[in-house]
């Protein structure tokens, strides 16, 4: 496939075989059993690799699929909201909000706009991103939030730094997300960091792919461990 290829078609179950070795590509499957080529990243060990998600270079029809994907893993836990993490969790956001129903979600930013308080912000930082940034949220969506059963939905789920950054945020406003949602969980490197914070949030994760750890053979790329 060509880098430009990836992310833009959901394949029928079955249409590729999922044990490996792996050239090239990883695939992720839906619930329903579709699939969804992933490219495999090298890591700078040279000896291992990860299935990469980009939603917003995704097909709008592989956008929907994600999209009607996760709403059916969040619907039982009955979000009255959607908080959406920056940068490409808010492309995801948008897109299960109005799948459930909502008439808007609510965006963080790491952009300062000058009537943002620095208490409602803390120190975010990402697997791809290697800088740390200030995560915020604009104090007029306060009042959507407040009593409201939350979502927190980012786009991919890797080490776990942003969506800790999220929940210290929803902590800085007194809410407690019913959930998490994303469009991959990305390993399971993230778990470690989310029940540090408390034992309760690994198990409100929910994803729509779920990618192992790859290693390198002669072969071709294969589940680690």
């Amino acid at each position: 496939m060509q880098p430009h290829d990836f992310w833009q078609t959901i394949h029928p179950a079955g249409g590729h075989a999922d044990e490996g070795p792996f050239a090239d590509a990883y695939p992720a499957r839906l619930a329903d059993g579709r699939q969804l080529l992933l490219p495999i990243r090298a890591h700078p060990d040279g000896k291992h690799g990860l299935a990469s998600l980009i939603v917003n270079q995704a097909s709008f029809a592989v956008l929907s699929a994600l999209a009607d994907d996760l709403v059916a893993r969040l619907r039982p836990y009955s979000p009255d909201v959607v908080v959406g993490l920056p940068t490409l969790g808010l492309t995801l956001a948008a897109a299960v909000a109005e799948r459930l129903g909502h008439s808007r979600y609510v965006p963080c930013g790491t952009s300062r706009k000058f009537w943002y308080l620095d208490e409602l912000s803390v120190p975010m930082s990402s697997v791809t991103t290697h800088h740390v940034k200030r995560l915020y949220i604009d104090p007029r969506m306060l009042p959507l939030l407040q009593g409201r059963r939350v979502a927190l939905v980012d786009d991919v789920i890797s080490s776990g730094a942003s969506i800790v950054a999220g929940l210290g945020l929803m902590a800085a406003v007194a809410v407690e997300p019913v959930a998490i949602g994303a469009a991959m969980l990305q390993t399971g490197r993230w778990r470690p960091a989310l029940a540090d914070l408390s034992p309760i949030w690994p198990d409100r994760v929910v994803g729509s792919l779920t990618t192992p750890l790859l290693e390198r053979t002669e072969g071709g790329w294969k589940r680690a461990g």
